[in-house]
């Protein structure tokens, strides 16, 4: 980085208006901030970064460095260090959530999130199902009501004295952050609540009943505002994640809305045609069975898929058929085989195209090979 060229530390052209300057040493302050960058050189570049935004953000000493470059701002009138009110203003927006103060703001602290994942049946994803879970949590304690305290009664935080702030030293700046002591919230705890401490929680595993809506999928996500960890000494709630895991299938698997299934046929059936019935998820329906059908033919059963959550559109049902080669046969069954075979060989490419068509394409492969 250069230590002369304002524009190039800030990463902006001169012709750069002052949001965009602004814009540009938020990013290059969060960058090279000591408490994200523990490079060497990190500290050094952060001070590099709030020279130069504190130069080309005043109109006059802009002037005179775009005239003289940095000697003319460090040695004329006015030139050199930081209008503090200023940068504290944007320092407490950058680094509110470093230091967890929110600039001068006080926030009430809240509980941490919850991400847990549940197993469901593709027939329970299907249709929706209430689960019962039970999870290991942080709740609000009943003796206090969460309030962490035993009578109620608090005194004001003799570390903040009220204010919920305190201010921090980082590096070369001044910052501040929600107190310690008190959470922000600017008062002890006089008599702290003998079962929680004080801290306004306990751990425990709470029984709760999710709904599982028809249709989710494999990675949906069901959030259950509050139902987190509790907040210490009274603060809100956080949030449970639960994530959906659908089960393998035994017949069926699934695609977004559609599902498919793949389905044996025997021999007489493929060649002859025929009826076959067919499971799916709302009982068993009759698939008819073109004659000569071959093996790896798929069948479209629309509507009989999941129903999407999201769109409410209704997926098919992709049922593949595989015909089966007979297996354990005895003799007579070999015979009658083996006389059919030579029955269907006597008419030539008739009854069977697709292997006359594959023999003469290799014929002709191998032809070319040979030449």
């Amino acid at each position: 980085m250069s230590q002369t060229d304002y524009y190039e530390i800030l990463g902006v052209s001169k012709s750069a208006t002052k949001p965009e300057l602004k814009k540009a040493f938020k990013r290059a302050a969060m960058k090279y901030h000591p408490d994200r960058n523990d490079a060497p050189d990190a500290q050094d570049k952060f001070k590099e970064v709030n020279r130069a935004y504190d130069t080309l953000r005043d109109d006059n000493k802009r002037a005179r460095y775009d005239q003289f470059g940095p000697e003319g701002v460090n040695q004329g009138p006015g030139g050199g260090g930081f209008h503090g009110a200023d940068v504290g203003d944007i320092f407490g927006d950058i680094f509110g959530d470093i230091f967890g103060g929110g600039g001068r703001r006080q926030q009430q602290q809240r509980g941490r999130d919850v991400q847990i994942e549940i197993e469901v049946e593709l027939e329970e994803a299907v249709s929706g199902i209430t689960k019962e879970i039970n999870i290991p949590t942080m709740s609000a304690c009943e003796p206090c009501d969460g309030s962490g305290s035993k009578d109620g009664k608090s005194k004001t935080c003799s570390m903040c004295h009220g204010q919920g702030q305190v201010r921090m030293q980082q590096g070369i700046f001044s910052v501040q952050q929600a107190c310690p002591t008190c959470n922000g919230k600017g008062q002890e705890i006089e008599n702290p609540c003998n079962k929680c401490h004080g801290e306004g929680r306990v751990r425990e595993n709470k029984k709760l009943n999710v709904k599982v809506p028809a249709g989710v999928d494999n990675g949906d996500r069901i959030r259950l505002t509050g139902e987190g960890e509790a907040a210490p000494s009274g603060g809100v709630s956080g949030d449970l994640y639960v994530d959906m895991n659908v089960l393998p299938h035994e017949i069926f698997e699934r695609d977004n809305d559609d599902l498919y299934a793949e389905m044996p046929i025997d021999f007489a059936t493929a060649a002859l045609g025929g009826e076959i019935e067919i499971p799916t998820l709302d009982g068993e329906v009759k698939l008819k069975i073109p004659s000569e059908t071959q093996s790896g033919k798929v069948f479209k059963l629309r509507g009989k898929g999941v129903k999407s959550v999201r769109s409410h559109r209704t997926g098919d049902l992709m049922c593949k058929v595989n015909v089966e080669t007979p297996v354990h046969l005895t003799n007579f069954q070999k015979k009658l085989i083996k006389q059919l075979s030579e029955s269907i060989t006597k008419g030539g490419t008739k009854h069977n195209p697709n292997q006359h068509g594959w023999f003469d394409s290799v014929k002709s492969f191998m032809d070319k090979l040979k030449s």
